[in-house]
C-alpha cells in the first residue's frame, strides 16, 4: 500500500494543474509516481523534468534503444518495480524479451555499466570505465551516468514511498 497518496488532478491546486495539462500536451503519461510527486511543484520539476530532460539528450546521443535497455537495466538490478514494470511493458511492446535479446556490443556495455550503477556505485572498475570511455566520448559518459543516477533516484522514490506499478499496458 502506497505510503503517501497520489494527487486527485482534478481537485489538485491551480499550479499542479498546469504542470498537469503542460506534461499531458507533452505526450507524457500521468503515472502513479508522478500524481505522488505532484505533491509538490518543485519535487516534480527536479524527479520528473530533470529525468525527461535528461532522457531526451541519452536518447540523442546513443538512441532510444540503447537508452531503454540502459534504464530498464538499472531498474531491473535495483529491483523498483514501478520503473521495472513500465521498462518491460516498453520493450514488450516493440518485441523484446530483455532475458533472451542478443544486445549489440555497445548496448551489452550500457547494460553492464548501469547494473553496476545500481549495484555498487563506487564498484566501476577501471577496466569497466576504460571500456566505457573507448565507446563513449566524455559528453555521452557524463549524460548515461547522470541518466544513472536520475534513474536510481526515481527507483529510491518509489521504493521509499511504495508507489504501486501502473496496470499493465499489452
Amino acid at each position: 500500500m502506497p505510503r503517501i497518496s497520489e494527487i486527485n488532478p482534478e481537485t489538485a491546486p491551480e499550479n499542479i494543474k498546469k504542470i498537469i495539462a503542460d506534461h499531458v500536451a507533452g505526450g507524457h503519461a500521468l503515472t502513479a509516481e508522478k500524481r505522488t510527486l505532484l505533491h509538490n511543484a518543485a519535487a516534480f520539476q527536479a524527479v520528473e523534468a530533470g529525468s525527461y530532460a535528461l532522457d531526451d539528450e541519452l536518447q540523442r546521443l546513443i538512441g532510444k534503444r540503447a537508452a531503454d535497455f540502459y534504464e530498464y537495466a538499472i531498474s531491473k538490478t535495483n529491483g523498483c518495480l514501478v520503473c521495472s514494470v513500465y521498462f518491460h511493458n516498453l520493450l514488450r511492446k516493440n518485441g523484446i524479451d530483455f532475458d533472451t535479446f542478443e544486445f549489440t556490443p555497445q548496448e551489452q556495455l550500457l547494460i553492464e555499466y548501469g547494473q553496476t550503477l545500481a549495484e555498487n556505485p563506487k564498484g566501476v572498475s577501471d577496466e569497466l570505465f576504460a571500456r566505457m570511455k573507448a565507446e563513449f566520448t566524455e559528453e555521452q559518459i557524463v549524460v548515461i551516468t547522470a541518466m544513472g543516477v536520475m534513474m536510481i533516484a526515481n527507483n529510491y522514490f518509489n521504493d521509499i514511498l511504495d508507489v504501486q506499478p501502473d496496470r499493465r499496458v499489452d
